[in-house]
């Protein structure tokens, strides 16, 4: 992950630092969040700015932390539907997108565990969000079910993920998350909310991440270092995810 220590505002902007307040209408990016317990912390409905949460250069596509926010709410619910309860598996293909990164914030705040993995090795998940290209390459036994995204599915037991994202409701999910639950899980090992959190505070503090500073994930999301370093501490800080093209 790097940091780009001149992006603290946008180009033109003369708003004051967004670490002012967290709930201040005029802040382009939300203060940084101070000791977190659970992802769902950095989340907060109080950090719905016009800053830029997350961008993809490949597609060119981007989310504003009022975007994302209430996104990762809407794919929450829509994992939810799909019979995601805490402690499930959340299978997510890592891709330099926007879908896989909401997946993972929304499954955190069910108290899922997310693996970041391109096959599924051992039990089956709960769900797999994939890219539609991949839809044929995974045969889930019953009562575990398929979502794609950048294409409609073949299959009608496929979940078309966008649309269910789409037509949810951004509500907040009715789900108790501490800090010693899995939230990343890697060949057979776990990382729990506090673990990911108190590593992703201090790859803030040693890259002296802001609001406003972009961090380029520069490394697989199958390892759960990159997915901390680049997924958790850029929203920990206020700043924003950079999918470079």
């Amino acid at each position: 992950m790097t940091a780009d220590p001149d992006a603290d505002q946008a180009p033109g902007s003369g708003s004051a630092p967004a670490s002012d307040s967290a709930s201040d209408p005029s802040a382009e990016f939300p203060p940084a969040c101070r000791d977190p317990e659970v992802v769902a912390a950095l989340v907060d409905r109080d950090r719905r700015t016009s800053g830029t949460a997350l961008r993809a250069d490949g597609p060119g596509r981007s989310y504003s932390y009022r975007e994302f926010v209430t996104t990762s709410y809407k794919a929450g619910n829509v994992l939810r539907y799909l019979g995601v309860r805490p402690g499930d598996e959340v299978l997510v293909v890592p891709r330099g997108l926007p879908e896989p990164v909401l997946a993972f914030f929304g499954a955190a705040q069910l108290g899922a565990v997310t693996r970041f993995a391109d096959d599924v090795d051992g039990s089956p998940p709960r769900v797999v969000v994939a890219p539609a290209a991949r839809e044929g390459d995974f045969d889930l036994p019953p009562g575990h079910r398929l979502a794609v995204y950048g294409d409609r599915p073949e299959s009608a037991t496929t979940t078309h993920w966008e649309s269910e994202v789409w037509s949810e409701n951004p509500a907040v999910h009715p789900v108790d998350v501490e800090g010693s639950d899995p939230l990343l899980a890697t060949g057979d090992e776990t990382v729990t909310h506090a673990g990911a959190l108190a590593a992703a505070s201090d790859v803030a503090d040693d890259g002296d991440l802001r609001p406003g500073i972009e961090s380029v994930v520069d490394g697989p999301l199958t390892d759960a270092d990159v997915a901390v370093s680049g997924l958790l501490a850029p929203i920990l800080a206020g700043g924003t995810i950079v999918f470079p093209d």
